[in-house]
């Protein structure tokens, strides 16, 4: 069992960062892939970025290509979304999500679906 806890979101201006922290107990969970996904206000949930379990590999959408970078650190059970030049369209939850077998690529074509674990999510909200 592995529960995620996410962290980091807020208020923010247009250009300003932020750092999203996904805080994971389990012993398993620098085994399993990690991704972030949001979801805006009368939107589906979209896929964000995602990463390998042991970090070697990253997929971004491409909305975020260049502002916004997946990291994790296995020793201390938490994957991070270091997210640059925010935009107001980047308004959402954001929410991470585990799984043992897929990859960050799937994740992207499958939106998440079949994700074995999911955190309650963190609100970004970008003024303009």
């Amino acid at each position: 069992q592995v529960q995620l806890v996410e962290s980091g979101g807020g208020l923010v201006q247009a250009g300003g960062s932020l750092r999203l922290s996904c805080a994971a107990s389990g012993r398993t969970f620098s085994s399993y892939a990690v991704g972030w996904f949001r979801q805006a206000p009368g939107k589906e949930r979209e896929f964000v970025a995602g990463i390998s379990w042991s970090g070697g590999s990253t997929y971004y959408a491409d909305s975020v290509k260049g502002r916004f970078t997946i990291s994790r650190d296995n020793a201390k059970n938490t994957v991070y979304l270091q997210m640059n030049s925010l935009k107001p369209e980047d308004t959402a939850v954001y929410y991470c999500a585990a799984d043992p077998i897929t990859t960050a690529q799937a994740m992207a074509r499958l939106g998440g679906n079949g994700m074995d674990y999911w955190g309650k999510g963190t609100l970004v909200t970008v003024s303009s």
